[in-house]
C-alpha cells in the first residue's frame, strides 16, 4: 500500500495531468475550428478581407500549436520530472549548502529562504527562456507583431530578474518571520501584510516600475487631450495625469488602460492612436505608421469602456475578490503547511518544513484544483463585466464608435473572430468580438438576447 506521502505525489501528478489533457483538448477543438474556417463571418465582411481573415487564421493557428506544445512541455513532462526528482527539495538543499558557503547562517530560515526563492527565480527564468524568445523572435516576428531587438530584449529579461529579486526577497523574508511569530493565527498577521504589500505595489507601480521598462509621454495638447478630460470630467473619473506609452517599441497589439491606486492614469499604446498620437510630419514615423491607429471618437469609445470598469466598481470588487480568495489560500496554508507528508512528497526528508517550500507547494499544487475552479469563476464574472462596460460605454453615445474600435483591433492584432465555444469559455476573460458586437446591437435596439451560438 502507499503511504501518505505517496498519496499525496499521486494525487498531485493525477491532478495536473487531467487539468492539462483538458487544456490540450480545448486547444485541440480550436485548432479544429482554424482549419475549418474559411469564410469571413457576414458580421464582418463589410471591413474584414479575405486575406486578413487568412493571416488571422494562420497567426491563430501558430499559436495555438505553441500553446499546446507549451503545455505539454512546461507544464507536463517538466513539472512531473521535477516532482518525480524532487527537484524544489533538491533547491533547498542547494540553498543550506550555498548559505553555508557564501557567510550566511544556513539554520537561519529566513536566510536560507531568501536564497531559495532568489534560485527559484533565476531557474524559472532560464526555463521559459527559450519559449519567450521562440514566441517574440520566431513566432511574433513571423507574423509582424515583434519590434524588439535583441539587445532591448535582453535588457527587459535582465531588468524584469533583478526587480523580482527586489521585490520578492523582502517579502519572502517577511512572509517567514510572521510564520514564525504570528502563532496560532499567524495567518490574519500574513493576509494584513500581503494586502499592505499590493496595495503599496499598486500605488506605486505606474510611477517607479513602469517607467523602467517603456517610456511615457504626456498626450499632446489638441481635441483629443481635451475630449478625453471631458469625458472622464462627465463621469466624475478623478484624472490626474494622461500618458501615451511608446509600446510599439515592444510590439504592434494596442491596448488602453488606467492605473492608480489614489490618483488615476489614463495610459494609451501609441499604437492605438492615429500616426502613433504624432503629428504627421513626425520624422520617427514610417510610412507604414501613417494613417494606422484609431480615430479619436473610437479612441474615446474605448477609454469609455475602461471608464465603465472604475464607474461600475468593477475595479473595486476584483480587488475584494482577490483579497478574499487570498485570505482563505494563507487559511488553508495555516491548516496544511504542518502536514509532514506534503512535504515529504516532493522530496524532503521526513521532519523538515521549510514554511517558504511549504507554501510553494501548497499554493501551487495541494490548492490547484481550488486554484483552477477560482480561475475559470473569476473569467465568468470577468466576461459579464465586460458587457457591463460595454454597456455603459452605449449609454454615454459610443455604442457604434465602440464596435468600430473593437473592429479595427480585431484587424490590427489578427485577432481571429471565430472560436469554438468551449475553448472560448474557458480561456477568454473577454467575450469574442462578435459576441460583443451582437451585444452592442441588441442593447442599442433595447433588446437583451442572452442566446449565443456554440461557435463564436
Amino acid at each position: 500500500m502507499w503511504d501518505a506521502s505517496e498519496k499525496t505525489l499521486y494525487a498531485i501528478c493525477a491532478f495536473l495531468l487531467l487539468e492539462k489533457v483538458l487544456e490540450v483538448y480545448l486547444t485541440m477543438r480550436q485548432i479544429r475550428v482554424y482549419k475549418q474556417s474559411k469564410t469571413v463571418p457576414k458580421e464582418l465582411q463589410h471591413v474584414m478581407t479575405n486575406d486578413t481573415f487568412e493571416k488571422a487564421r494562420v497567426y491563430g493557428l501558430d499559436r495555438a500549436y505553441f500553446g499546446v506544445v507549451s503545455v505539454l512541455v512546461c507544464d507536463v513532462l517538466i513539472q512531473l520530472l521535477e516532482l518525480s526528482c524532487g527537484f524544489i527539495a533538491l533547491v533547498w538543499a542547494r540553498s543550506v549548502e550555498i548559505s553555508a558557503t557564501i557567510g550566511l547562517n544556513p539554520k537561519s530560515e529566513i536566510q536560507v529562504g531568501c536564497l531559495f526563492a532568489m534560485l527559484l527565480n533565476l531557474v524559472g527564468m532560464l526555463k521559459d527562456m527559450p519559449f519567450k524568445i521562440y514566441n517574440t523572435f520566431v513566432l511574433e516576428e513571423k507574423h509582424g507583431f515583434n519590434k524588439q531587438t535583441a539587445g532591448f530584449f535582453i535588457k527587459d529579461q535582465i531588468k524584469s530578474l533583478l526587480l523580482g529579486q527586489v521585490l520578492s526577497l523582502p517579502i519572502a523574508a517577511a512572509f517567514v518571520y510572521i510564520v514564525q511569530i504570528g502563532g496560532q493565527y499567524f495567518f490574519i498577521w500574513l493576509f494584513v501584510f500581503i494586502t499592505a504589500v499590493s496595495l503599496l505595489l499598486i500605488t506605486i507601480y505606474p510611477v517607479y516600475i513602469a517607467p523602467l521598462f517603456d517610456k511615457f509621454r504626456p498626450l499632446e495638447d489638441g481635441e483629443l487631450k481635451q475630449r478625453i478630460h471631458e469625458l472622464a470630467g462627465s463621469v466624475k473619473f478623478p484624472l490626474g495625469q494622461l500618458f501615451v506609452v511608446e509600446g510599439s517599441k515592444r510590439s504592434a497589439h494596442s491596448n488602453a488602460y488606467f492605473t492608480g491606486l489614489f490618483v488615476k492614469r489614463i495610459v494609451l499604446f501609441d499604437t492605438l492612436l492615429v500616426n502613433k498620437g504624432l503629428p504627421e510630419d513626425d520624422p520617427s514615423l514610417t510610412e507604414s505608421d501613417k494613417g494606422k491607429g484609431c480615430s479619436n471618437d473610437e479612441v474615446l469609445a474605448v477609454l469609455a469602456h475602461e471608464l465603465g470598469h472604475w464607474k461600475l466598481g468593477h475595479v473595486v470588487k476584483n480587488i475584494v475578490i482577490v483579497q478574499v480568495q487570498l485570505f482563505l489560500i494563507f487559511l488553508a496554508f495555516s491548516q496544511l503547511f504542518t502536514y509532514g507528508p506534503v512535504y515529504e512528497a516532493i522530496g524532503m526528508p521526513p521532519g523538515e518544513k521549510p514554511i517558504l517550500l511549504g507554501f510553494l507547494v501548497i499554493m501551487t499544487y495541494v490548492l490547484a484544483p481550488y486554484n483552477t475552479m477560482i480561475s475559470f469563476v473569476m473569467t465568468v464574472i470577468s466576461r459579464r463585466f465586460e458587457y457591463q462596460s460595454d454597456a455603459f460605454a452605449q449609454q454615454l453615445g459610443y455604442a457604434k464608435d465602440l464596435g468600430n474600435a473593437l473592429i479595427k483591433l480585431q484587424l490590427d492584432n489578427l485577432g481571429f473572430p471565430v472560436y469554438d465555444w468551449m475553448y472560448s469559455a474557458w480561456n477568454h476573460s473577454h467575450p469574442t468580438v462578435l459576441q460583443r458586437l451582437a451585444r452592442l446591437k441588441t442593447i442599442d435596439q433595447g433588446e437583451d438576447k442572452t442566446h449565443k451560438p456554440k461557435t463564436q
